[in-house]
């Protein structure tokens, strides 16, 4: 690949990039010519993974296992990170847990865990990696929002509510970080066909059907279709493009049927 979507000579880390979105995204990056971490608390999986990738683009990723929530793992993977990839230019904050229960029915504990997975984690790598990004003169951090960015989910508030936040902390680095020449993205997943939708759709009767009647594309993403804008946000083509939340939705979010 050449260009301004070329990644040849990158370095980017993913988080929970062992299946699903995440997974599309260090496949389309890899494709680009990136080097690419994969990181994420199941290990087995993220070999499993890893040799899929190493299969497919001729390049391995590099493991590393680490609760993104823990301030003291994300110090550590991000020193291996370096030390293993030699740079980093792009963050791609993916990881994200649901718990499905109505607000009432929640305790604290669940609240604060699905917050300190999908939000607080987003802010601790950012602020790991920033030295980094600023020593190789820029670099790109994308945060994985959701349709829950901008609508309300009754069965996963706390999902819904970290969503929305790593839409604003996206705009809020990307001003703190413009002159750094350090571009900061949300990118907004629609319906996609992962795991963590299987266990949604297991739980909420009738949600695969509704969300299909209302997407226009006709049909739930799948992984390879986050690739695309996800190499362009991590690319020099994205270079003024900052403190912005793109869907990739099918149409979604522009539908009221």
């Amino acid at each position: 690949m050449t260009g301004l979507f070329n990644l040849t000579g990158k370095a980017a880390l993913v988080t929970g990039g062992n299946g699903g979105i995440g997974l599309g995204i260090a496949r389309g990056l890899a494709q680009a010519g990136a080097r690419v971490a994969i990181i994420a608390r199941n290990a087995e999986k993220s070999h499993a993974a890893a040799k899929a990738l190493a299969e497919e683009t001729g390049v391995a990723p590099l493991v590393l296992t680490a609760d993104v929530s823990s301030p003291d793992q994300v110090a550590a993977v991000v020193h291996e990170a370096k030390k293993g990839l030699g740079r980093i230019d792009i963050l791609f904050n993916n990881a994200g847990i649901s718990i499905r229960k109505l607000p009432q029915d929640l305790s604290p504990e669940e609240w604060h865990q699905v917050m300190d997975v999908n939000l607080t984690s987003a802010f601790l790598l950012s602020k790991a990696v920033y030295p980094h990004l600023k020593q190789v003169g820029g670099g790109k951090i994308i945060n994985i929002g959701s349709m829950t960015s901008y609508f309300g989910a009754s069965y996963a508030s706390p999902y819904a509510t970290s969503k929305g936040g790593i839409v604003q902390l996206s705009k809020s680095l990307a001003l703190a970080w413009a002159a750094d020449n350090i571009q900061v993205n949300a990118l907004l997943p629609g319906w996609f066909e992962t795991e963590l939708t299987d266990g949604a759709r297991a739980q909420v009767p009738g949600l695969y059907e509704r969300v299909l009647a209302r997407i226009p594309a006709g049909r739930w993403a799948r992984p390879e279709d986050i690739a695309g804008t996800a190499i362009w946000l991590a690319s020099p083509a994205s270079g003024y493009v900052t403190g912005a939340a793109i869907p990739v939705d099918g149409g979604f979010s522009a539908s009221l049927f």
